[in-house]
């Protein structure tokens, strides 16, 4: 598999494993408090943007090179299997708010690549 590849792999592995963490966390709260789900919907917003942006870091860092067009793939790669998910399997199309937070996260993810490639090691030996 190319590194590109591969990156992508990482960086949207990435992106689930943060969301079904955050997701536990704000379950356990949502069962055990009195907080409800309405109050948290732009702090649930905040933190998938957040995880967009790390898997834009992992895909960048992975890739070496191009961090945008890594981070920005792995943003249309996650876009692409929820948009999958919800229409194939709950058959409902994405409404125009899900596509702009989805552009959104788009946009974190390729910043989050050009921030991965910067900091990744391999690039640094070679400046």
């Amino acid at each position: 598999m190319s590194r590109l590849g591969s990156a992508l792999v990482y960086g949207v592995a990435t992106i689930f494993v943060l969301a079904a963490l955050v997701s536990f966390v704000f379950s356990l709260l949502l069962k055990w408090t009195d907080i409800h789900e309405s109050s948290l919907t732009w702090i649930i917003f905040a933190i998938s943007v957040i995880s967009m942006f790390i898997g834009g870091i992992v895909a960048g860092g992975k890739s070496q090179e191009k961090g945008w067009l890594a981070g920005g793939l792995t943003g249309l790669s996650f876009t692409a299997i929820i948009f999958l998910f919800q229409f194939l399997g709950i058959e409902k199309p994405f409404t125009v708010e899900q596509w702009l937070y989805h552009l959104g996260f788009w946009i974190a993810a390729s910043l989050g690549g050009i921030v991965g490639v910067n900091l990744s090691p391999a690039r640094r030996e070679r400046a």
